[in-house]
């Protein structure tokens, strides 16, 4: 059997194998299995990096132009860390996208809205959106993700909804994930009762990808979230060799 010779990839990586960087927002609250903020939702090492100050009020209320230096000082040391690609843990980090991305040499994909023209595309019907909290979602945010206006969406928010509002808009420091189900199922069921032309259904807030197959039960759509892209992408950058027989 020959040698099997290995390169270090960068001189800072001092460790291997964490596929995925994620960009986490400096905030505070339980993160249940299925949620981007917890590892064991996936199947492959990740790799967390908290972006200081980014909290849930300056990124989703403030929409804070000042936030984009700490997410690009956040993913090039992802990089340097070695991770194959870099996505967030907010779906309103779209904002940043296109800075980000540029600022580094790896893939980037922050905002699971990136996945609203495939989406569009493969089903040829509008797209509905169940978003944290849709009075704050813009147009600037579809933009930089680059949903053009052809592309008919239907959103529905999560910030009326009791316990999803205290748990994670207000971070009261409890979540109870029975109750958020239900308040995401009955917002998922009303989206498409408002719009039956829906094709599927997307989940923009990294808390909701627990949810998803719920959703899918009331709605009887295909539903994309944080996750769906995550592994999509992971699969692209870690490609494997398949094992079968003939």
């Amino acid at each position: 059997m020959g040698s099997m010779m290995f390169r270090i990839g960068r001189k800072s990586q001092s460790w291997y194998g964490e596929s995925i960087g994620i960009l986490i927002l400096d905030a505070a609250y339980p993160c249940v299995p299925g949620n981007v903020g917890n590892a064991t939702t996936y199947p492959f090492p990740v790799r967390y990096h908290r972006v200081e100050g980014a909290s849930i009020d300056r990124l989703l209320n403030q929409a804070d132009p000042a936030l984009v230096t700490p997410f690009v000082e956040g993913a090039r040391k992802l990089q340097a860390e070695g991770v194959k690609a870099i996505t967030g843990a907010c779906g309103f980090m779209a904002l940043f996208q296109r800075e980000v991305a540029a600022a580094v040499e790896i893939p980037v994909f922050l905002s699971p809205l990136l996945q609203i023209p495939f989406i569009a595309r493969i089903t040829g019907r509008p797209v509905g959106i169940i978003t944290a909290n849709a009075s704050r979602l813009t147009p600037a945010h579809f933009t930089a993700c680059g949903v053009g206006p052809g592309i008919a969406l239907h959103v529905a928010g999560m910030e009326e909804q009791p316990e999803f509002r205290s748990a994670i808009l207000e971070e009261k420091g409890t979540l109870d994930s029975t109750r958020i189900e239900a308040e995401v199922s009955t917002v998922a069921a009303e989206l498409v009762a408002r719009h039956p032309e829906i094709g599927a259904v997307l989940l923009e807030c990294s808390d909701l990808p627990p949810y998803a197959q719920a959703v899918q039960t009331v709605t009887g759509r295909p539903v994309f979230d944080f996750n769906s892209m995550i592994h999509h992408v992971e699969r692209a950058c870690v490609t494997r060799s398949y094992q079968g027989a003939m």
